[in-house]
């Protein structure tokens, strides 16, 4: 009678994993055909197969779900990184490469662009989705002595802050897109590495992203 009852409890957590993913699915579909603000609950559950009450079972609102679907985004776009950095052969390059990567979609991807009024919540968010790739990166930058980060998950958390903060600023006219690589040089020094170094790196050619 134990094993059944774990069984159930087995089949009950698959359950709510294949839900739970559906609905992220469906919404990040919808939110990129007609942006955030426009997507509904009711067709996102449609859109899953999931009960349009049962989708509050798994996020208590769409805001929830959409910091969910951006989580998603990031955690995508630091394998895609990773994916172009890894024939880099400066470390430093490969940590400025994400950065300005993230600035790039935070300000022109609308699906990012729609959350930074949760600038806390984001920061958060890119903190941990995308903390594997970049505290490995400062560590990695640090030992090869390009950068002094003593605290790499400190200095990459403070990043994440700034980073939207700029985002924001961005996107919302008080700073121009022509600064991002000044915003980028300056992030850079928080890394250790002195302004005239940073500017250098910042502003080295940059490969696209695969499928870009």
């Amino acid at each position: 009678m134990a094993e059944a009852g774990i069984q159930g409890e087995g089949r009950v957590a698959r359950r709510q994993r294949r839900n739970r993913a559906a609905l992220i699915k469906a919404a990040r579909e919808i939110m990129t055909e007609k942006g955030a603000e426009a997507a509904t609950m009711l067709e996102i559950a449609e859109r899953a197969d999931v009960g349009a009450g049962t989708i509050y079972n798994y996020f208590r609102s769409k805001d929830e779900l959409a910091i969910a679907v951006l989580e998603g985004l990031m955690h995508d776009l630091g394998v895609s990184i990773q994916a172009v950095t890894d024939r880099f052969e400066d470390p430093a390059q490969v940590y400025a490469f994400g950065i300005r990567t993230v600035l790039d979609a935070a300000t022109g991807d609308p699906r990012w662009r729609q959350m930074l009024h949760r600038s806390e919540v984001i920061a958060d968010a890119l903190f941990r989705m995308m903390g594997p790739f970049a505290i490995r990166d400062l560590r990695q930058a640090s030992a090869a002595g390009r950068f002094r980060a003593e605290d790499a998950e400190l200095t990459w958390r403070l990043t994440c802050h700034a980073l939207i903060g700029a985002s924001l600023a961005i996107t919302e006219g008080q700073l121009s897109p022509a600064e991002s690589e000044r915003i980028v040089a300056r992030l850079l020094c928080m890394a250790g590495l002195d302004l005239a170094s940073a500017t250098e790196l910042a502003g080295r050619p940059r490969p696209p992203l695969p499928g870009r």
